[in-house]
Parts: structure tokens; sequence; C-alpha cells
């Protein structure tokens, strides 16, 4: 018989950083995984992505194991890093509100990307994007840029 899913789990990680702590912790503890068999697991398996956000996807089953899909990390966090923005750690439990959001939109102008880089994130993310080509991946990343304040170039 089938293995059942009882639960989809969707987190963001630092790439082989993560910690029983909060929130891999208590989002996995509540439907009874073992969280230091997947921090292990996480943790080797994205060691080349060091300090980086890694988006991951973890579905639990009624034995209580797991698999983990992790995707590509966030375009801005590429974009960020291309353009050599230093990447700022956000306060935990901290929201921000439509006035603050406001301020914060384009907040990176005077930095630039070129378009060779822009494509090259856009290989990375393809498989995660809605795009029928790397020509439209391109577009949906700088797209991005530009709701981030960056001039794309070329």
């Amino acid at each position: 018989m089938a293995k059942q899913v009882t639960a989809y789990v969707k987190l963001q990680c630092p790439g082989g950083q993560a910690t029983p702590a909060p929130p891999v912790g208590p989002a996995l503890g509540a439907h009874g995984v073992n969280i230091g068999q997947f921090v292990k697991q996480f943790n080797e398996k994205t060691a080349e992505l060091k300090g980086m956000m890694v988006p991951i996807v973890i579905t639990v089953y009624s034995d209580r194991s797991f698999e983990f899909i992790t995707k590509s990390p966030p375009a801005a966090i590429l974009l960020k890093q291309a353009a050599g923005i230093p990447i700022e750690k956000k306060k935990g439990g901290d929201l921000i509100t439509g006035d603050e959001k406001a301020k914060k939109t384009g907040k990176y102008k005077g930095f630039k990307v070129t378009q060779k880089q822009v494509v090259e994130i856009a290989q990375k993310k393809i498989k995660d994007l809605n795009a029928r080509d790397l020509d439209h991946a391109a577009r949906i990343i700088a797209g991005t840029a530009r709701s981030m304040g960056l001039t794309v170039e070329g």
C-alpha cells in the first residue's frame, strides 16, 4: 500500500545552516517528523548554497517519514547578489505595513545588473518559474529587478 500524504510544509531556510530552532522545529514538530534527521539531510543537500535562503517543500507522510524538494533561491536574493548589494537579515516576526512597504519599493535605485546577469539568473530559476522559454524567464527576472529599483543594462 502506498504511503498517505498528511501534510505539505513550505519553508525558507539558509542553505547548509538549518537548525531545529524556528521556523524548522515548530513546523515539522507539529507533524511528528524527526527534526534532527531533516536538518542533517537538508544541510548535506544544500551545503553549496551556504547562507543563501533556499525555499523547500516538505512532504510529510502518515508514518511520519518525509521527503523534501529544494527550489532555487528567490530571484530578489540572486539579483541583489549580482548587483553587489549586501543581503540584510529580516528581524523575526516583524510585519511590514503598507506605508513601510511603499517606502521600501524601489529602494535599490542606483544599482545595476546587466542583461547577461539577468539571463544567468533566469537559467538558474527557469524550472521554478512559470515561463515557456528562457527569453520569457529573463523578462520575468528583469521585471523583478525593475520593481526592486535596479537598472537593467544592455
